[in-house]
């Protein structure tokens, strides 16, 4: 498998600067490349009085012994021999290359330098699974985005259009690789038609993520409303309705009818798909039409209550056909009833108090001459006659 791009990365290992013979130690450097690039292995020393250097691999088999090659591998070659530098090249470098290497220098005794060759798995591009075309709304589907060979694992990230969403992640090892897979499990509804669903992998050895996309399908039932190109339709005037229908298969055919009949004149009244036109209106036109429609999830309908006006109409300021839709406000004339059953009971109860306190006052006429009596012997005469005419008192009630 050929990796998206080749890099080799170099890590500074342990250095001595040589002090003499006694002193001498070669130096390398940690490498990092992608699995089937290339790998330099480079090993210098400062100072050198024509001992050999020597390269070995993981397994301690000898790869160079100066300029002679030791293991017979085309993959491995001589970059450069000195006396104070050994290079050699690793091409299409596998897993298994991975490990520590030796450079040796042959002194008495003999000095040694590790170097460490970490070599990265590249993930393979990733596939979704666990799509049902088309899914049924109310379905529960989970979508598993799966990628091997990485090394080390993968990261796998979701998204539903432009937004993240998350998933459960599970890693495997295979051999000195991993297997990662991801999976989404939600409830479709008919808002997840059309969605795309995005796995993307990232790893240390990819310059961008690998993509891929499904596109859910997803079945539902319709949906209908009627829309109208007029808002006060008037005589003579030229009117359109719109049977708009949301579902999915589309539902159709889309058949209309007035007042639960049969379109009456097919001659101004023409059916095109989904729209309904009434080429010139008249008071005759008044009344409901409906639309219906079905897939095979279901049935829907709509109804627009029509009332055409006299073409001086000045029009009101709403639309009068939304009002046969909604119907009159209850709440308001329930609220006006309550305020005047209210103060009517409060007039009957404050009536009533009133008279209750008043019943029984009244005033008589019996002393009436005393009252009016200049001194006391006037107001005796004045009270003997008003006992005369006793017969005639009477009582006033107020």
């Amino acid at each position: 498998m050929m990796p998206p791009f080749s890099y080799q990365i170099i890590v500074a290992g342990t250095k001595s600067k040589a002090k003499g013979i006694q002193g001498q130690y070669p130096i390398t450097q940690n490498v990092t490349v992608v699995e089937g690039a290339t790998a330099n292995m480079t090993c210098r020393v400062d100072y050198n009085d024509n001992t050999s250097l020597q390269w070995s691999n993981p397994a301690q088999q000898t790869l160079f012994f100066g300029d002679k090659k030791a293991l017979r591998d085309h993959r491995i070659e001589l970059v450069r021999a000195s006396s104070q530098e050994l290079t050699i090249r690793i091409n299409d470098v596998s897993l298994s290359d991975e490990g520590l290497y030796t450079c040796s220098l042959f002194t008495m005794p003999v000095r040694t330098t590790k170097a460490f060759l970490t070599v990265l798995g590249v993930p393979g591009r990733p596939e979704i699974t666990g799509f049902t075309k088309p899914a049924m709304e109310g379905d529960v589907v989970t979508l598993t985005c799966t990628t091997s060979g990485s090394k080390p694992a993968a990261t796998i990230r979701w998204f539903r259009n432009d937004k993240e969403v998350q998933g459960t992640k599970e890693v495997n090892a295979t051999g000195k690789s991993f297997t990662v897979r991801s999976s989404l499990q939600f409830q479709v509804d008919k808002r997840d038609d059309g969605v795309a669903y995005t796995c993307s992998v990232e790893h240390v050895s990819l310059s961008k993520p690998y993509m891929t996309t499904e596109v859910l399908e997803v079945h539902y039932a319709p949906h209908l409303e009627i829309t109208h190109s007029l808002i006060i339709p008037q005589e003579g005037q030229y009117f359109k309705l719109e049977c708009v229908s949301i579902g999915n298969p589309i539902p159709e055919p889309v058949e209309w009818s007035k007042d639960g009949g049969e379109l009456p004149d097919i001659e101004r009244m023409i059916v095109e798909g989904r729209e309904l036109t009434i080429t010139t209106l008249n008071k005759t036109d008044n009344g409901t039409y409906r639309c219906e429609a079905s897939n095979h999830l279901g049935s829907s309908s709509a109804e627009y209550i029509l009332f055409v006006y006299a073409k001086d109409f000045p029009g009101p300021t709403t639309d009068p056909n939304a009002l046969g839709q909604h119907g009159p406000d209850h709440a308001l004339i329930g609220g006006v009833v309550a305020v005047v059953v209210f103060i009517t009971l409060c007039l009957i109860i404050v009536l009533g108090r009133y008279l209750a306190r008043h019943k029984g006052t009244y005033l008589t006429h019996e002393a009436k001459g005393a009252e009016d009596a200049p001194d006391a012997d006037t107001a005796i005469i004045n009270a003997e006659g008003n006992h005369v005419h006793a017969e005639e008192k009477k009582e006033y009630f107020i």
